[in-house]
């Protein structure tokens, strides 16, 4: 069996809900606290294990390559200054091998990992989306990839949700589990309000195999108007078992606004040369708020 060691990173998207900001800036660019979204999500697939990353992009991006190119002007100035832990920091992503490619045209998220169907051949292969950060002792995507270790299989990583927000949320349908694995007899893309077979919502951490392709070649629309890779998915699902996994760690939305600005608070308030200023901040304006 084939271990994984590639990763698709899509983010092609138009980052239309963080408007204007994102009219010249990716919006995987944005910054959580001192380091922009994709970083993050870069790390965790370096901190698996993962060799090579393909990050699939769209037109506007380039600042995306740009950042994990190498700045030899900088890291010089770095290095003559003594600056080391910053260099560190800036050199992580030298860890591995990034790769790109350009989705010409915003078909939805299973067309973007369809795109880097030459990279990935016929190795199995994890995905991560930007605008899932996962915090956890064990990265999120190890924890998937030792679930595929175990079975061979396929495996969508899942966390609960409100029953409210199923919607928001490609769904599982589970058969049975065992500890945190789950058998899945159905993937629902946003499912109706009231209509979801569970509240186990797939989380933007997939491990696959390239039988996927397959499907994506001859995926038709879905939700959106766009080609769902949860579709793809539950057709995989019919010919070759497809297990979730709810996995640990804190997961942290930063595709929509307000989940974006509460990130950037809890990441602010975890880094000790702000921590303290910060807290001093937000009590006085609790304070000031509870006057009024």
């Amino acid at each position: 069996m084939k271990k994984v060691k590639k990763a698709i990173i899509p983010a092609a998207g138009l980052g239309t809900r963080f408007l204007p900001a994102t009219k010249a800036m990716p919006k995987e660019m944005l910054p959580i606290v001192d380091r922009p979204t994709i970083e993050y999500i870069v790390e965790e697939a370096i901190a698996s294990g993962i060799e090579d990353i393909i990050i699939v992009t769209g037109k506007g991006k380039r600042a995306i390559e740009d950042h994990f190119d190498r700045n030899f002007e900088l890291e010089d100035n770095l290095m003559n200054k003594g600056k080391f832990e910053i260099l560190d920091k800036i050199n992580q992503s030298s860890k591995v091998e990034i790769h790109y490619i350009r989705q010409k045209e915003p078909k939805g998220l299973g067309h973007a990992v369809w795109c880097a169907r030459n990279f990935i051949g016929d190795e199995p292969f994890a995905v991560l989306l930007g605008d899932d950060i996962v915090r956890a002792e064990e990265p999120c995507t190890k924890q998937l990839m030792e679930q595929y270790n175990a079975t061979g299989s396929s495996v969508i990583g899942v966390q609960t949700v409100p029953d409210d927000e199923t919607h928001r949320y490609g769904i599982i349908d589970p058969i049975s589990s065992e500890g945190r694995s789950y058998e899945v007899s159905n993937f629902v893309e946003k499912p109706a309000p009231g209509k979801a077979p569970s509240n186990l919502a797939i989380m933007g951490r997939y491990i696959l195999t390239p039988e996927i392709f397959d499907f994506l070649e001859t995926q038709e629309t879905g939700a959106g108007g766009e080609i769902q890779l949860t579709d793809a998915i539950q057709k995989l699902n019919e010919t070759q078992k497809v297990y979730a996994y709810d996995f640990e760690g804190v997961r942290y939305d930063v595709g929509e606004k307000l989940g974006f600005i509460t990130t950037t608070i809890e990441f602010a308030l975890q880094n000790e040369e702000i921590r303290e200023q910060l807290l001093v901040y937000l009590e006085d304006k609790v304070r000031k708020s509870a006057i009024i």
